[in-house]
């Protein structure tokens, strides 16, 4: 059951206030996030590593990094291996996932580093490469993994 109450003036003028703040505060992410990229419009390493370290988080992307964090191209890969997780290159849950340093070839507009998810504990080490568009005019996105064998 909801309330129907009329709120005090007061209320509304913070309401107001709070809402005018948050429009200001909204217009000032995007300058600030322009200004993070190169001057060719294209993503740096920091933010790659930063991407990859979010998509992938502790165990393996979510439902959100598998739905809006990848390319088409790699959606279809995906969907052509069933029973295999192409985004981790393995079969289970790893219990940790590290991202190393990430290279960018600003010719090829692409990104990649090493990813390595950790098994058994932390005892075994798998590791595989992760591809990155670097195009800044569009979100970051997730192009390929390179598993180091066909699979």
């Amino acid at each position: 059951m909801f309330r129907n109450a009329s709120r005090p003036a007061r209320w509304r003028a913070y309401a107001v206030g709070c809402v005018a703040a948050l429009g200001i505060a909204a217009a000032a992410v995007p300058a600030a996030a322009a200004s993070a990229v190169d001057g060719n419009d294209r993503y740096t390493a920091q933010e790659i590593h930063t991407f990859l370290q979010d998509f992938y988080g502790e165990h393996g992307p979510g439902d959100f990094a598998r739905t809006y964090g990848i390319s088409p191209q790699l959606k279809e890969k995906a969907a052509a291996n069933p029973g295999f997780d192409v985004l981790l290159c393995a079969q289970n849950i790893p219990v940790s996932i590290d991202v190393g340093p990430v290279t960018t070839a600003q010719s090829a507009r692409v990104g990649w580093a090493t990813v390595s998810t950790h098994w058994n504990g932390g005892e075994d080490r798998a590791d595989f490469t992760a591809y990155v568009d670097l195009d800044a005019t569009r979100p970051l996105q997730l192009l390929d993994v390179d598993c180091g064998f066909e699979g």
